[in-house]
């Protein structure tokens, strides 16, 4: 891990203060009607449909928090039953939210079907989002690894359409990009199934510069969807320069650290037995790293006993001060705090306290990986700090000729 932290060190040093001019010429992204903190206890108070203000992901309005949808399917624990997770889909929606994120393999299948259910009444009011990209059998839902090939592609989508109650999907990811299937027929299917009406907008998950680049050359991509939160900074060095300069929109996944950064985990939190973050061994979540890891927790405290806030409203408000084409999609099946997430959109920071909150995190290290090495190798080159894309193309093969 010392050769990344110094890798990050590296292009954080170069990128604070540009990043920090970018925020002085836009006033932080800041709504003019916005106060500069709220009183958590009082925030539910003012969650309405008017709550929460819209960015643009490329060409695609949508509302500047999303709703993740993979929590109530699968990864903390057992999925939520339909009841509640029809509930709280509901109750995104009608605190404002009108754009949610799932995928096919989201359970598999159940993160779909319930979105379906819960957003059908409001189908021509929300943006779905929704990921092709690992093969899954549609009667044992048994997973088979990665799958792009345009023919799959199709066909997943017809059964995407039948979970999701609708007859087009707004934004289509891949999911991860497959090394045996070139990007340019994968964008090229996408196009196909736009032309179709099937669907609106063509995204990518965990792809760096050069996939990203081809992918557009091939069919605009609207948004890349990759980790990234206040101790996750990996798409700063390629992927988010590359997205402002070709107008496509960011979706941070795992916004808030897999949790870790809400301030409510630590060593000796009685995780679940199938929760992912154990099961699969994610580096950071161990006892050992979750002590180590506490000073970047701390440093949200801090800014966030200063604005009368929480950790989890601080990074989220961190990511949105970042660029105005980023819009996080924290999820959870708990009703407070999905209060707590979209009351974020509250909490103005100013172009010194992002300083401050950058300053302080070069001082520390992040102890592990982001992932597992079983989960990074699908990682596109470029996507992990210590990797890079340029000069390659990427982990996809080149078209034959």
């Amino acid at each position: 891990m010392e050769n990344n932290n110094n890798n990050r060190r590296d292009f954080i040093v170069k990128s604070a203060l540009v990043s920090a001019g970018l925020l002085l010429g836009n006033s932080v992204f800041a709504s003019p009607n916005k106060t500069s903190s709220k009183n958590t206890s009082n925030y539910t108070d003012s969650l309405n449909s008017d709550f929460i203000s819209r960015r643009k992901l490329g060409s695609l309005e949508v509302t500047e928090l999303g709703f993740g949808c993979m929590n109530i399917a699968w990864a903390y624990g057992p999925a939520a039953p339909k009841e509640k997770a029809v509930k709280i889909i509901r109750s995104a929606y009608e605190k404002g939210v009108r754009f949610f994120d799932t995928a096919e393999v989201y359970g598999p299948f159940y993160s779909e079907e319930m979105f379906g259910e819960a957003l059908k009444p409001f189908r021509n009011e929300v943006v779905i989002a929704t990921k092709f990209g690992f093969e899954v059998d549609p009667v044992t839902k048994e997973r088979r690894g990665l799958n792009s090939q345009p023919k799959y592609i199709k066909a997943s989508v017809e059964r995407m359409l039948k979970r999701l109650q609708t007859d087009y999907i707004d934004l289509l990811y891949q999911h991860r990009v497959d090394p045996n299937i070139p990007i340019e027929d994968v964008a090229g299917a996408v196009a196909d199934l736009v032309k179709e009406g099937k669907v609106k907008h063509f995204g990518l998950s965990e792809a760096g510069e050069a996939t990203i680049r081809r992918a557009h050359k091939e069919f605009p991509v609207t948004a890349v969807q990759n980790e990234y939160s206040f101790w996750t900074r990996d798409p700063e060095h390629e992927v988010l320069p590359v997205c402002e300069e070709l107008g496509i929109g960011f979706v941070p996944w795992s916004p808030l650290g897999m949790g870790y950064l809400s301030g409510q985990i630590a060593q000796g939190f009685p995780f679940r037995k199938d929760d992912l973050r154990v099961t699969a061994s994610f580096p950071r979540f161990t006892d050992e790293n979750m002590m180590k890891n506490r000073p970047i927790v701390n440093i949200l405290q801090k800014m966030a006993h200063e604005k009368d806030a929480t950790p989890a409203q601080i990074d989220l408000a961190w990511l949105l001060a970042k660029k105005p084409f980023i819009v996080p999609v924290p999820g959870t099946t708990n009703p407070n705090h999905l209060d707590e997430n979209l009351a974020a959109v509250n909490v103005v920071l100013s172009e010194s306290e992002i300083m401050q909150l950058e300053n302080a995190f070069l001082k520390e290290t992040v102890f592990g990986n982001r992932a597992p090495e079983t989960i990074a190798a699908v990682h596109d080159i470029g996507v992990n700090i210590g990797s890079s894309s340029k000069g390659t193309n990427g982990k996809s093969p080149l078209p034959k000729k």
